[in-house]
């Protein structure tokens, strides 16, 4: 049974890593009608880097949600993280899709990205549930700043990508409150600090690379 369970994560890791992943939802449209080519080019370039660090952060969520269902000895939150994971892969295969309309690329780091994610989250799941929930919730509460943020910065005109980012975010706000709801601990303000640095790290690196 654990190894059929590895095997299905190793498949949807290598899909994460590769940028083949599976949507259950159709890609989130605008309410107005989107024409990239209305945006100049220094503008599709700043698009497309936003949505390759998002896509980068999407690559990370597969990776957390794997490590954490893996530790854990609960099916209830087997399920919980399997459900999240399934969300986040329509997430990764919208921002992936949007790369693609602005001609760009994911990251190149990708499978870097992933694999510090699994470690990340083997270890938060390793500390129990009521830990790895809170790592969980944090995680997403820290997204949901990031995603505000990006709607900030992107190109008045991209529609596209702002549609994809708001429903990203308000699945985000959904997966913090389930995880809180469901026992999650409030992690210490050093951890939380740290988490913050490393994705400032990541997100700077991904918008280039």
């Amino acid at each position: 049974m654990l190894f059929d369970e590895l095997i299905g994560e190793f498949d949807r890791g290598l899909r994460s890593i590769t940028g083949v992943a599976r949507m259950s939802r159709p890609v989130p449209q605008p309410d107005v009608v989107a024409d990239d080519s209305e945006m100049t080019v220094a503008e599709q370039s700043h698009a497309a880097a936003l949505m390759r660090v998002n896509h980068v952060g999407e690559v990370c969520a597969q990776a957390l949600y794997q490590a954490q269902k893996l530790a854990t000895r609960s099916e209830r939150l087997k399920q919980a993280f399997e459900r999240a994971a399934r969300e986040e892969e329509d997430h990764l295969a919208w921002t992936a899709h949007r790369l693609r309309e602005l001609d760009s690329r994911p990251s190149l780091l990708n499978p870097l990205w992933y694999a510090g994610s699994l470690a990340i989250g083997f270890v938060a799941g390793r500390f129990g549930d009521r830990v790895s929930l809170g790592f969980m919730a944090e995680t997403e509460r820290q997204v949901e700043q990031h995603l505000d943020g990006h709607l900030d910065r992107l190109p008045a005109l991209d529609h596209a990508s702002r549609a994809i980012v708001m429903q990203m975010r308000t699945d985000e706000i959904t997966h913090a409150r389930a995880a809180s709801d469901a026992g999650g601990v409030e992690l210490p303000a050093p951890v939380t600090a740290l988490m913050r640095v490393a994705a400032r790290m990541m997100t700077r690196t991904a918008y280039y690379i």
